[in-house]
């Protein structure tokens, strides 16, 4: 139903309900949910639109709305209005699962004058509720707003709505301030839940430091509440360290958040969260930034650093950096430098490599620039396969002009920032104009309608920008500024809770409009403390503090870092003044060593300057000179370099030929290791022609180091001297080695040549290049061969083609002679000398000794008699070996066929017989040794049936089945039978016994009144023969001895154990009959041991048919069998021998 109470009245929750908070799509409309869960298709009250708030004169006034059946108003629909109703009322929705709370506030006024009753009456105060009652329902569709707009314009000052709304394209202005102003009051809701106070809100700024910040003020409900950064909707991690991207910095109930060195990528919206209720927006946005100078391509030498330098429009802390495509940091290879106005931007590549050509680019936002890379490589050959000195030089680089351009945009730079700033500052006075002229009116219209009852609160004066802390440098000026909340309400500042007065020029106390301040010039260390601004009850602190680092004038330091240039052995002073607070301490550094006072070192500290006094310097001393001073406010540093100018240090040798004919002598050189701090301008030379003691002055030859001398004799030899000369003198001289005009240079012997592998047809041969290779590259090499008793060498190769490799397969040899080998390196000049010859190798086959390379070999094959039978048997050796086959020991018959190969022998039987079974032995034999192989084969045919079945009954329940033997049986000694049992009740065929090798067997579990047929079959290596059948045995009826016979009897065998033979791995029966009452107890023994419990042996006791099975006979199995059996009335035993035949063996 729906319900209106005033907005002090709490609804109340019945027993057992829950409340749930819950967002409207409406502004305004807080939901409230009774159960855990909603069932399926019912939903929550909500309201499709806020009520309208009003303010009426007083009279009745009727309420309407669109109300169900089910809903009634809480008040009378008609009513007199008067003063005492105004107030803010709340609209309820309520259904069993929830309910919508809307509020809209009804201001009355007392009217001045009379009216007609009818006037009086037709006038009405509308309050119209729309309930949502079908959720179906569709709504006319508007343009969405981004949801960006409102969380800047609820974070933004009044002055920047015009800017925001022409950027979102909004021209509804006054439904925007509606809607701004409901979305206010619902963010300041959710923002009671954990910020008791929040003000001072300062939107995001890029600092002149390249940096930006924006900071706020809020007193957090919960201290241990988390804060979140979002930007664009993405959550960014902090840190309180300022080094690092972004940081968040709490002083007091003072949050700054920082973006440390801002890059295009940082622009967007910033968000402040705590416990995901957003508190704070801000956008940022970077000017955009173009390249006044781009990069230009670079052409550098190999080992030389190469220089990119552009200029930008506004000051970045950084910019983007690519090669290739790749990303670049700061490293190794790599020197990204930013000026100190962060204008010019430079990109060094170390040490060029010819993997470093490309291009490189530099990137901002959404410009960019890029330029090529050209590495080119050191054309001289003598330095091929050699490490090259990394130069000193740099390739590339803007040059003055940039420098140029840089300035005047810095100039450029400023005036805007100081156009900014005094704009700004305007913008704030008519703020704060417009701000009082607003007052005044409010003021002057609250005095007309003073006859109105507002249920207002004045809070008084209080602080809308608290007071920061400030350091300050000793003998600048420092600013303490806070802000009030009214232009009218006097301040009273305290240091240290002491009342500060103007009682000097140095303290000034202003008041600007709602601004506070206190200026305290020329600080000193006195002026450190705790200051405090009250005003109206109301107070803010913040600290000043005065500090007193180092510091060095400028032109001091100018005058300090020009390079000190001196010649050796005379004296160099660096002296520069500072001030600071005391006590400081002072180091000088040379090359990052820290110098310390000695015979050549002299060092003057003082409160004020230090001299740095260096005497009798010399080269080495060349370098950075730098002066660190420190105290406890901080540290400052200055470099300057110092340059030591003397002769250059001897060209560096060994000298590298060019050429060496009989016309001329070409010789290259290094330059010095240190040219003494000037370049080289000329090289003297003077030769020497060897057996002369004389030397020929040659002169100044210029800078290049390298000389061609064409005044030379065919074959002489000559020695050089070679001096380097600078401004500062002449070097000490370099002697070169004798140099010979027009010998060639062959070069050494290689290493004996090692004889790889050997075979009948192909030597295989390895060696090593010489030590010596004549000075220049080797070509190629020759091999030579000479045969066992010989004297003569012959060319392996033709001598036109050279062996490129170090190895080479000799073919051209005859098997069976022995061979040495000697090789020969070639060089420009020619061939040298060959090298020692190797050792003799046989141009022959490695031997092997025979070995069967089958991975499967059969060693039992069964033959039909009349088929032909084949054995393949593959082998390697060397050298080839003889093959021999024996069947059981003796040469194979002239019938068989024997076939070999180099790696193969076969056998083969064309008609097979019976008397063709036999184990047939292969041996492969050679110099080396032999290997031997058997396989049996088995010759038979099919088998043929027993002779006649007859059947005998010899113990109760029991038959014995013996047949007449097969004609196969004498001629097979695989051969055996197998019995099969059909009765008349099954009606089918059972195997009963297999495996049997005697002509008798004991069936058991014969039961009377059926009748039984049996079968014996004849079974060898190739099958099954046709059956032989008995007749048909019937057992009618129980033996009147049985049924009727209760007298005891001791035991007895009625059918005793009778002697087994069995081949090897083959199933073996025994069995027997004992009669006895009572039943005796069988036991059963081999050679006197029981094996009732052992597990190898099957053992029943059926009718008194007493069987043992052994399932897989062998040799062990052999011995003597003993049945006992026992009653009470007396033992009795019989015994039999079983001989299991092993597999024949042949030598």
């Amino acid at each position: 139903m729906f319900k209106i109470r005033r907005a002090k009245e709490e609804e109340p929750t019945a027993p057992g309900q829950v409340r749930i908070k819950k967002k409207s799509r409406v502004p305004g409309v807080m939901i409230t949910q009774y159960v855990e869960e909603l069932p399926e298709g019912m939903a929550t009250p909500d309201f499709t639109r806020k009520p309208i708030s009003l303010t009426i004169q007083e009279g009745k006034v009727k309420y309407h709305g669109n109300l169900q059946s089910s809903h009634y108003w809480q008040t009378n629909t008609d009513c007199e209005i008067t003063m005492t109703m105004s107030d803010t009322y709340k609209c309820y929705a309520k259904n069993e699962y929830g309910i919508a709370v809307v509020t809209a506030t009804l201001n009355i006024i007392e009217v001045g004058f009379k009216k007609t009753q009818a006037l009086q009456e037709a006038r009405t105060v509308c309050f119209v509720f729309f309930r949502r009652v079908d959720p179906e329902a569709k709504e006319e569709k508007k343009p969405e707003i981004d949801e960006r707009f409102w969380e800047l314009l609820m974070s933004a000052d009044k002055k920047d709505y015009e800017s925001i709304c022409a950027q979102y394209g909004v021209t509804d202005f006054r439904g925007m301030l509606k809607k701004l102003s409901e979305r206010k009051i619902e963010r300041e809701q959710e923002q009671e839940r954990v910020v008791e106070r929040l003000c001072n809100l300062k939107p995001i700024e890029l600092k002149d430091d390249g940096d930006a910040e924006f900071e706020l003020e809020m007193s957090l409900k919960d201290p241990t509440s988390k804060i979140f950064i979002y930007k664009d909707g993405v959550m960014i991690p902090y840190d309180v360290d300022a080094e690092v991207k972004h940081g968040l910095k709490q002083v007091g109930k003072k949050f700054v958040f920082s973006i440390n060195g801002v890059d295009p990528d940082d622009a967007g919206l910033y968000q402040v969260e705590v416990d995901g209720v957003k508190i704070f927006s801000t956008d940022f946005k970077l000017p955009p930034v173009e390249f006044l100078v781009k990069i230009q391509d670079v052409k550098a030498e190999e080992r030389e650093d190469a220089v990119f330098e552009c200029v930008i429009s506004h000051p970045l802390k950084k910019i983007n950096w690519t090669g290739k495509n790749v990303p670049l940091e700061q490293g190794d290879k790599y020197d990204i430098i930013v000026s100190e106005d962060m204008l010019i931007h430079t990109l060094v590549v170390k040490d060029c490599k010819l993997l470093d050509k490309g291009i490189y680019a530099a990137v901002t936002g959404q410009n960019c620039c890029n330029a090529w890379l050209i590495v080119e490589a050191d054309s001289e050959p003598n330095s091929q396969g050699k490490k090259k000195a990394r130069k000193t030089t740099r390739a590339g680089g803007g040059g003055a002009e940039l420098l140029k351009i840089a300035e005047e945009q810095r100039a450029k730079v400023q005036k805007d920032r100081e156009e900014l700033i005094a704009k700004a500052k305007a913008e704030a006075e008519a703020a704060a104009a417009a701000a009082a002229a607003a007052a005044a009116e409010k003021a002057e219209a609250e005095a007309k309608v003073s006859n109105v009852r507002y249920f207002h609160l004045d809070p008084g004066v209080y602080f809308t920008g608290g007071l920061s802390d400030v350091t300050a440098i000793i003998g600048t000026d420092a600013e303490l500024v806070c802000r009030l909340s009214s232009e009218d309400c006097d301040a009273v500042w305290y240091k240290d809770g002491n009342e500060v007065r103007m009682t000097t020029d140095d303290i000034c106390i202003v008041k600007d409009g709602t601004y506070r301040k206190l200026i305290i010039k020329n600080c000193k260390e006195e002026d450190s403390g705790k200051y405090r601004c009250e005003a109206d009850g109301r107070k803010t602190e913040a600290a000043l503090s005065v500090e007193d680092p180092p510091r060095i004038n400028a032109d001091d330091l100018t005058e300090f870092i020009k390079p000190v240039i001196i010649k050796t052995g005379k004296d160099a002073a660096f002296k520069l003044s500072f001030v600071g607070r005391e006590p400081m301490k002072i180091q000088w550094y040379n090359e990052g060593e820290e110098l310390l006072e000695d015979t050549h070192i002299k060092i003057e500290k003082s409160s004020s300057h230090s001299r740095l006094l260096l005497t009798k310097c010399q080269r080495k001393t060349t370098g950075e000179i730098k002066i660190k001073i420190k105290n406890e406010c901080g540290t400052t540093e200055a470099i300057s370099q110092l340059v030591v100018l003397d002769k250059p240090t001897p060209p560096l040798g060994p000298v590298d030929i060019i050429e060496s004919s009989a016309a001329c002598i070409d010789f290259k050189w290094r330059t010095p290791k240190d040219n003494g701090g000037s370049p080289i301008t000329d090289y003297i030379l003077e030769r020497q022609q060897i057996g002369r003691n004389s030397w020929k002055k040659l002169g100044k030859i210029g800078p290049e180091a390298k000389y061609r001398d064409t005044d030379v004799d065919h074959g002489r030899k000559y020695c050089y001297h070679i001096r380097a000369e600078t401004d500062q003198g002449i070097s000490e001289m370099m002697e070169t080695d004798d140099i010979q005009a027009g010998t060639k240079a062959y070069p050494g012997p290689p290493s004996t040549p090692k004889i790889i592998s050997a075979f009948k047809d192909c030597i295989n041969l390895a060696w090593s290049a010489p030590t010596n290779t004549g000075g220049t590259n080797i070509l190629g090499y020759n091999i030579e061969k000479r045969k066992n008793g010989s004297n003569l060498w012959g060319h392996v190769n033709p001598l036109d083609e050279p062996i490129r490799e170090k190895k080479y397969a000799v073919k051209d040899v005859v098997e069976g002679f022995e061979y040495e080998f000697r090789v020969s390196a070639i060089n420009i000049s020619g061939a040298g000398e060959p090298s020692t010859p190797s050792e003799f190798v046989f141009a022959r086959d490695p031997k092997i000794r025979p070995q069967f390379t089958d991975k499967k070999m059969k060693n039992f094959v069964v033959m039909k008699a009349g088929n032909s039978a084949r054995i393949n048997f593959n082998f390697k050796a060397s050298p080839i070996p003889a093959v021999k086959w024996l069947k059981d020991g003796h040469p194979v018959p002239k019938r068989v066929t024997v076939s070999n190969t180099d790696t193969s022998s076969q056998l083969m039987i064309p008609s097979s017989e019976r008397h063709d079974t036999g184990i047939y032995t292969i041996i492969v034999k050679n110099l080396v040794g032999q290997e031997t192989s058997s396989v049996e084969i088995r010759v038979t045919d099919d088998p043929k049936p027993p002779g006649p079945v007859e059947l005998e009954e010899n113990v109760s329940g029991t038959v014995t089945v013996s047949w007449t033997p097969s004609p196969d049986e004498t001629k097979d000694d695989r051969l055996h039978y197998m019995i099969t049992k059909h009765d008349s009740v099954k009606r089918n065929w059972q195997t009963v016994a297999d495996h049997l090798f005697n002509n008798k067997f004991t069936v058991i579990n014969i039961m009377p009144g059926r009748e039984y047929k049996f079968r014996v079959y004849t079974k060898n290596d190739m099958g099954l023969s046709k059956p032989s059948e008995s007749a048909i045995w019937e057992l009618s009826k129980i033996p009147l001895s049985q049924n009727n016979y209760s007298g005891k009897t001791p035991p007895s065998f009625s059918v005793p154990l009778k002697m087994h033979k069995s081949p090897e791995s083959y199933e073996c029966y025994m069995s027997c009959a004992v009669t006895g009452n009572p039943k005796p107890y069988v036991t059963w023994y081999r050679n006197n041991i029981s094996l009732n419990t052992n597990t190898n042996y099957y053992i029943t006791n059926t009718c008194g048919v007493c069987s043992m099975v052994i399932l897989k006979v062998g040799p062990k199995d052999s011995g003597d069998y003993t049945v006992i059996a026992e009653n009470t009335l007396g033992r009795v035993e019989c015994s039999t021998k079983l001989v299991v035949e092993g597999k024949k063996t042949f030598k």
